[in-house]
């Protein structure tokens, strides 16, 4: 699972921390900030789940959760939420505000990373059962079932590597992959890899995609990701 990204927020530092340290030792990437304010600076959309305090400041969980699922940026981000509020019309309000989960404190670490790992087996599923078939960034259409790519409705010729990089970056926008990433995702079989074929790849895609090449941008020290315009 070590794919997938968390975000804790809650206004307590020591239990993100707690969460943290042990949301890692899964094999989890884990952010936190102690409050809402500070998470919605974040890439909120980026994430993969995030577990939200209801109690904090002028923002509560819940009024966090509403501002995201009127986002259609963040709408589909799971939250489960973790809070000492724990009447029946506290939970029944969670659900109703789209929450995948609710979890009452006091509670164990090991129930928080079951609950964890179970929110994500089925968001994963539903994802992978309502994948689309093809991803639209303006006139570029990357044709999933296919393996094509258009632009403008010409064909672009790409080959498999250069394809299979543009589908994860584009299907990832804004999030950075190192070179160790894209390696591990994209050459997984082959034994023995340079760095200098990931820039080698990324400088023949920027050039067989014209004007969506400024799109894969380099964050020098870090890697390659997709930004939209």
């Amino acid at each position: 699972m070590n794919d997938y990204r968390i975000l804790v927020v809650d206004d307590e530092e020591d239990l993100c921390e707690i969460l943290k340290f042990n949301l890692e030792n899964e094999g989890f990437e884990v952010d936190t900030a102690n409050s809402a304010e500070e998470a919605l600076k974040m890439d909120i959309g980026s994430y993969n789940l995030l577990l939200l305090d209801v109690m904090m400041g002028e923002i509560s969980g819940f009024k966090m959760a509403n501002m995201l699922k009127k986002d259609k940026k963040t709408d589909k981000v799971p939250i489960i939420f973790i809070t000492a509020k724990d009447t029946e019309n506290d939970t029944v309000t969670g659900f109703n505000l789209g929450a995948d989960d609710y979890i009452s404190k006091p509670f164990s670490l090991r129930e928080v990373i079951a609950r964890v790992k179970a929110v994500l087996r089925r968001t994963t599923t539903a994802e992978a059962e309502q994948a689309p078939e093809r991803l639209v960034y303006q006139s570029l259409v990357i044709d999933i079932t296919k393996k094509k790519v258009s632009i403008d409705g010409e064909e672009v010729q790409l080959t498999k590597k250069e394809f299979e990089i543009l589908l994860l970056l584009v299907q990832n926008k804004g999030r950075v992959f190192s070179r160790e990433d894209i390696l591990a995702r994209i050459w997984s079989d082959e034994v023995y890899v340079l760095d200098r074929t990931i820039d080698v790849n990324i400088t023949r895609l920027r050039k067989k995609i014209a004007e969506y090449g400024k799109c894969i941008v380099t964050r020098l020290g870090y890697g390659y990701c997709f930004e939209a315009e």
